[in-house]
């Protein structure tokens, strides 16, 4: 499964892409907490978005290996 990352996402994983197994992610809400586990930064963004086929997801969405899926970072503006 391909994730894109956006702004401190793509810091935290160190690319703007990362893979993990599909087989051990089936929802938004796992994939939230394979992201926590493995890259425990992300807890100090609890905000950070996840978007799949490029649609904002909640968190009982199913996804799969096909979806398009992207970490959107909260936004800070002025």
């Amino acid at each position: 499964m391909k994730v894109l990352c956006f702004g401190i996402a793509k810091d935290i994983v160190g690319g703007s892409t990362v893979e993990f197994d599909a087989d051990a992610i089936n929802s938004v809400q796992s994939l939230r907490s394979y992201l926590n586990e493995t890259y425990p930064q992300f807890k100090e963004y609890n905000t950070y978005r996840i978007a799949v086929n490029q649609a904002f997801a909640s968190e009982q969405d199913v996804i799969s290996a096909q979806d398009e899926i992207a970490i959107i970072p909260p936004v800070s503006g002025g």
